[in-house]
Protein backbone atom coordinates (compact mmCIF):
# COMPACT_ATOMS: atom_id res chain seq x y z
CA UNK A 1 0.00 0.00 0.00
CA UNK A 2 2.83 2.20 0.29
CA UNK A 3 3.35 5.11 -2.38
CA UNK A 4 6.15 4.63 -4.81
CA UNK A 5 8.86 6.96 -4.63
CA UNK A 6 8.19 8.62 -7.98
CA UNK A 7 4.14 9.34 -7.28
CA UNK A 8 5.34 10.98 -3.79
CA UNK A 9 7.68 12.68 -5.74
CA UNK A 10 4.99 14.24 -7.92
CA UNK A 11 2.51 14.79 -4.94
CA UNK A 12 4.99 16.99 -3.51
CA UNK A 13 5.84 19.11 -6.36
CA UNK A 14 2.18 19.49 -6.86
CA UNK A 15 1.33 20.43 -3.00
CA UNK A 16 4.49 22.53 -2.04
CA UNK A 17 4.34 25.64 -0.50
CA UNK A 18 7.96 26.47 -1.41
CA UNK A 19 10.51 25.56 -3.67
CA UNK A 20 12.48 23.00 -0.77
CA UNK A 21 9.27 22.03 1.03
CA UNK A 22 8.82 18.87 1.67
CA UNK A 23 6.70 17.89 4.70
CA UNK A 24 4.96 21.13 4.93
CA UNK A 25 1.03 20.15 6.31
CA UNK A 26 -0.11 21.03 2.96
CA UNK A 27 2.13 17.97 1.32
CA UNK A 28 0.97 16.01 4.56
CA UNK A 29 -2.30 16.24 3.92
CA UNK A 30 -2.08 15.31 -0.16
CA UNK A 31 -0.10 12.17 0.69
CA UNK A 32 -2.26 10.87 3.62
CA UNK A 33 -5.23 11.59 0.97
CA UNK A 34 -3.54 9.67 -1.66
CA UNK A 35 -2.75 6.91 1.04
CA UNK A 36 -6.56 6.84 2.08
CA UNK A 37 -7.97 6.44 -1.25
CA UNK A 38 -5.56 3.73 -2.07
CA UNK A 39 -6.79 2.08 1.13
CA UNK A 40 -10.24 2.17 0.53
CA UNK A 41 -10.02 0.52 -2.81
CA UNK A 42 -7.86 -2.03 -1.27
CA UNK A 43 -11.04 -2.35 1.81
CA UNK A 44 -13.80 -2.58 -0.82
CA UNK A 45 -12.13 -5.54 -2.30
CA UNK A 46 -11.50 -7.38 1.32
CA UNK A 47 -13.72 -6.01 3.46
CA UNK A 48 -13.11 -8.37 6.67
CA UNK A 49 -9.12 -7.24 6.44
CA UNK A 50 -9.57 -5.35 9.87
CA UNK A 51 -6.34 -4.22 10.27
CA UNK A 52 -6.28 -2.56 7.46
CA UNK A 53 -8.97 -0.91 8.19
CA UNK A 54 -7.79 0.56 11.49
CA UNK A 55 -4.81 2.20 9.77
CA UNK A 56 -7.32 3.43 7.44
CA UNK A 57 -9.29 5.08 10.24
CA UNK A 58 -6.04 6.46 12.20
CA UNK A 59 -4.98 8.25 9.01
CA UNK A 60 -8.43 9.98 8.69
CA UNK A 61 -7.76 11.09 12.27
CA UNK A 62 -4.56 12.36 11.86
CA UNK A 63 -5.48 14.32 8.24
CA UNK A 64 -8.04 15.53 9.95
CA UNK A 65 -5.78 16.98 12.72
CA UNK A 66 -3.62 18.37 9.61
CA UNK A 67 -6.63 20.02 7.78
CA UNK A 68 -7.88 21.83 11.19
CA UNK A 69 -3.96 23.15 12.17
CA UNK A 70 -4.42 24.43 8.36
CA UNK A 71 -8.01 25.71 9.03
CA UNK A 72 -7.10 27.60 11.86
CA UNK A 73 -3.97 29.29 10.77
CA UNK A 74 -5.48 30.11 6.95
CA UNK A 75 -8.80 29.66 6.34
CA UNK A 76 -8.13 30.68 2.69
CA UNK A 77 -5.24 27.99 2.03
CA UNK A 78 -7.53 25.61 3.57
CA UNK A 79 -10.43 26.17 1.16
CA UNK A 80 -7.79 25.66 -1.64
CA UNK A 81 -6.41 22.81 -0.93
CA UNK A 82 -9.53 20.55 0.17
CA UNK A 83 -10.99 22.01 -3.31
CA UNK A 84 -7.67 20.74 -4.71
CA UNK A 85 -7.80 17.25 -3.02
CA UNK A 86 -11.92 17.02 -3.63
CA UNK A 87 -12.17 15.92 0.16
CA UNK A 88 -15.18 17.94 1.43
CA UNK A 89 -18.89 18.31 -0.28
Amino acid sequence: MALLQQQKQEIISSYQVHETDTGSADVQVAMLTERINRLSGHLKTNKKDHSSRRGLLKMIGQRKSLLAYIQAGDNARYRALITKLGIRG
